[in-house]
C-alpha cells in the first residue's frame, strides 16, 4: 500500500488496495486471492467503485447514502476503528512528522507490535 497526502480521500487507494491483497493459504488448492465482499462505509458510496469491485469477483457492502444508520456494518467497522484509535495513542503516527515514507511506515509496523502485545498480554 502506499502513503498518501494528508487531505487525500482514502477511495482514491481503494482499487490499488484492492490489487495488493496477497494470496491467502488454507484449504488445499489454489490460494485465494481476493474477498468475497468488501465493508465499506458512506464515504465509498458510489456506483464507479461497486462496478469496479463486481468486475474483480467482490460483492460490496457499502452503507449507502442518505439511509439512516443501523444498516449492522458497524458491528464489523467497530474493529478497524478501534484500532485506528489505538494507532492514534502514538504520537508520531497521528501527526507525521516524517517526510521518508519507510521511516513513517516503521513506526507504523512498531506500532501494530506494540499493540498487538499489549492486547496478548490482557489475554494470557
Amino acid at each position: 500500500m502506499s502513503l498518501t497526502g494528508r487531505n487525500r480521500n482514502d477511495v482514491t487507494q481503494l482499487v490499488p488496495l484492492i490489487d495488493k491483497i496477497p494470496a491467502v493459504a488454507g484449504i488445499a488448492g489454489r490460494p485465494r486471492r481476493r474477498s468475497d465482499a468488501l465493508l465499506a462505509d458512506r464515504g465509498y458510496d458510489h456506483d464507479k467503485y461497486r462496478r469496479l469491485l463486481w468486475a474483480r469477483g467482490i460483492r460490496p457492502v457499502i452503507a449507502e447514502r442518505g439511509v439512516g444508520h443501523g444498516s449492522g456494518l458497524g458491528i464489523f467497522r467497530w474493529v478497524v476503528e478501534r484500532t485506528i484509535a489505538w494507532l492514534h495513542g502514538f504520537h508520531r503516527l497521528r501527526m507525521r512528522w516524517e517526510r521518508r515514507d519507510d521511516i513513517h511506515e516503521a513506526f507504523l509496523g512498531l506500532g501494530t507490535c506494540l499493540i498487538t502485545d499489549r492486547h496478548v498480554q490482557r489475554l494470557c
